[in-house]
């Protein structure tokens, strides 16, 4: 009864298809998060009649055949990269990446990593951290007596000092772009790390050509639709239903099989 195996490849894929739509609600208020969606592709076929072939001793051609599918396979679970509203916090290091780019954050290990969350602090050494204290790359310190801190555009890092009126450059923040978005690889804390898949990061300035520009005092909210997230989260519901409703269709036969007398 191959419709057993078929059904039941269809009930993985849905609850795989379901964990992936939690992790999206459960992320709607992390900040740059990206949704993701899950791909299918169907299983290889049995070919009983291929098509195309002879039919019979003239020649004649097989205009279909026969192919019997073998169910479902998870294929992907990408992210769409689509821009997340900008929430206005009026934190002087909270950081948003209006279009493309992300953030170059150094790891305890000297590897560099990459984010769209720009919520950014000060560590005792006045370096610009993130949350887990992990130093933004190109590094820049803010000096001690600074009474007020811009970070422009283009991502100059300028600062009035104590007793002077006129700005002073710091430091420029410096942002990535990959040629595959999608090809990085997500390691947690809204950090990413770039893969052979996702190609070496291309850097440069905020504002320049093909780089998206800084906005300061807001951050990039997670591009969850959650009326979207519903909608999906019933269908696979209803397409787990129905596959759990062909398991038992297909006992039931095999029990009027057994039963035959």
């Amino acid at each position: 009864m191959r419709a057993l195996d078929i059904a039941a490849t269809g009930m993985m894929a849905q609850q795989r298809n379901v964990a992936v739509i939690s992790n999206n609600l459960a992320n709607m208020n992390t900040n740059g998060y990206k949704r993701r969606r899950t791909e299918f592709h169907d299983l290889l076929y049995q070919n009983q009649v291929r098509p195309g072939s002879t039919s019979s001793d003239s020649g004649s051609v097989v205009p279909a055949g026969v192919q019997m599918g073998l169910g479902v396979k998870l294929a992907a679970v990408y992210r769409i990269h689509e821009q997340g509203n900008l929430s206005a916090t009026d934190n002087t290091f909270d950081l948003a990446l209006e279009g493309k780019g992300y953030f170059q954050i150094e790891l305890p290990t000297g590897e560099t990593a990459y984010t769209r969350d720009g919520s950014f602090q000060l560590n005792a050494d006045g370096e610009i951290v993130t949350h887990d204290g992990y130093r933004l790359e190109p590094a820049i310190t803010v000096p001690s007596n600074a009474q007020d801190v811009t970070i422009n555009e283009s991502g100059e890092v300028l600062v009035t000092l104590d007793g002077q009126t006129n700005l002073q450059n710091v430091g420029q923040i410096e942002i990535a772009v990959f040629q595959n978005d999608a090809g990085l690889e997500a390691i947690g804390d809204n950090l990413y790390t770039e893969t052979p898949s996702s190609g070496n990061a291309i850097t440069g300035n905020p504002g320049d050509t093909d780089f998206g520009s800084i906005l300061q005092g807001y951050l990039e909210t997670s591009n969850v639709n959650s009326v979207e997230e519903i909608t999906e989260l019933i269908s696979a519901q209803r397409a787990y239903e129905m596959n759990s409703k062909v398991v038992t269709t297909a006992d039931d036969m095999m029990n009027t099989i057994n039963n035959m007398r």
